[in-house]
């Protein structure tokens, strides 16, 4: 699509892809919606993106990145039929980490309908230069149905210029600083765009907007790197409260690179988020949902493992929660994966993990592609510095020995040193 066009949609579930080639220097983007009445947000909750990952409604939802075939895809999942009749506009959003929209090679935002998998729309290289946020597009509503156009168009103030430009108030200034050298140029005004067409006369009742936010939206976040695996938790203001990890994935062949077959669906697949600790007065233990070791988050080891997820979603996923009032009890934790059944390696498992504490940044970070046949993970490894938590991306994976449980292989890979016996769940 030429950018100002536009195209009919179908009025029903969709699914909205941001992508782009990624390589050297190229700065990571976050795809976002904001959902409008009379042109900006009814309140906070109208922003949905990697902090604020689901509508009120359920109407829309961000559903995290992967990395397959040569290019970076965060996504959206957008319900026509679910949004409230006082939304007239959904606007698709890109924000660029770490540098311009012009190092970002082959930008483009995609929509499909997953059941068809037919694609609906396609706006490929809006055109950026400086810009360090985009509005590539938006859905609207004309005569009773849907459109989406191709809208292009740039900002130079990054996510939260985009962000306060529709009314959402953010809790700190976020300034993006220009490449080494360089001078960052203005940007220029985009053109005017097409009206809005108005919405459908005599509409059914108004659904109430979203409650406001407790809180001004944050939109401040931590990717850790090859290049910088590594923060402290303390200088992201996440010194008390709880701390979630949560790991998410996605499954994207039927057939390992090891000859192990996925079980016959998404489904099947169960991997088991873990944590081996080190407590200050020495004593050590595991927390994981084999031989229903759950942990406590109250008392001794303070980190309990929320579930059992078989899916996957960027919405559920596994979930350790790690109480930081403690963190003083705390030598060491790492946390781990290991394939439970299902598969039997993570070769084409594309895995997002986010570390979100309750009063700070959120950490997060993808696991490389595996290459070997692993079935544990060494995910991040938090260590007590002397009153800070250290959080190192770890992303390792490990390749048991014939008859060498997973547990046994990353004991002995981090020297924990503890005696394990077979258990199950």
């Amino acid at each position: 699509m030429p950018k100002g066009s536009n195209t009919p949609v179908p009025a029903t579930a969709l699914r909205v892809e941001m992508g782009w080639r990624p390589g050297p220097g190229v700065p990571d983007a976050d795809a976002s919606a904001l959902l409008l009445a009379a042109g900006k947000v009814r309140s906070d909750g109208d922003f949905v993106f990697y902090n604020q990952p689901a509508h009120p409604s359920g109407a829309v939802r961000h559903e995290g990145k992967r990395t397959a075939d040569g290019r970076v895809t965060d996504t959206l999942f957008v319900d026509l039929a679910r949004v409230e009749t006082t939304i007239e506009r959904i606007v698709l959003a890109a924000s660029a980490d770490g540098g311009t929209f012009g190092q970002v090679p082959d930008l483009y935002v995609e929509v499909t309908d997953p059941a068809t998998g037919q694609v609906a729309a396609r706006f490929d290289n809006p055109g950026a230069t400086v810009e360090t946020a985009f509005v590539l597009g938006e859905f609207y509503r004309r005569q009773g149905g849907w459109k989406f156009r191709a809208v292009g168009q740039g900002y130079s103030s990054g996510l939260e210029g985009l962000a306060t430009d529709f009314g959402i108030t953010v809790d700190e200034p976020q300034h993006a600083e220009p490449p080494k050298g360089s001078t960052p140029a203005a940007v220029p005004p985009p053109p005017a765009a097409a009206p809005v067409p108005p919405p459908v006369t005599v509409p059914p009742p108004p659904s109430a907007p979203p409650a406001p936010s407790a809180q001004p939206v944050r939109l401040s976040k931590v990717t850790l790197t090859k290049a910088a695996p590594s923060v402290s938790l303390a200088k992201q203001g996440g010194t008390s409260g709880t701390m979630r990890v949560n790991l998410n994935w996605q499954v994207h062949k039927q057939l390992s690179g090891w000859g192990g077959r996925w079980g016959g669906g998404r489904g099947d697949l169960d991997l088991d988020l873990c944590a081996l600790y080190e407590l200050a007065d020495g004593r050590k233990g595991v927390v994981q949902a084999l031989g229903n070791a759950f942990g406590s988050l109250h008392r001794p080891p303070y980190i309990h493992l929320d579930g059992d997820d078989r899916t996957g979603a960027v919405s559920s996923g596994e979930n350790l929660t790690i109480n930081l009032d403690h963190k003083q009890d705390f030598r060491r934790i790492l946390v781990f994966v290991t394939v439970y059944e299902g598969a039997s390696s993570f070769a084409d498992l594309h895995a997002t993990v986010t570390l979100q504490p309750q009063h700070g940044a959120p950490i997060d970070f993808s696991l490389d592609e595996c290459t070997v046949p692993s079935t544990v993970c060494a995910l991040a490894l938090i260590t007590n510095t002397g009153g800070d938590l250290l959080v190192q991306r770890e992303a390792r994976y490990l390749v048991p020995e014939r008859g060498v449980s997973p547990q046994r292989t990353i004991d002995h890979a981090y020297g924990w040193g503890m005696n394990w016996t077979p258990g199950r769940k």
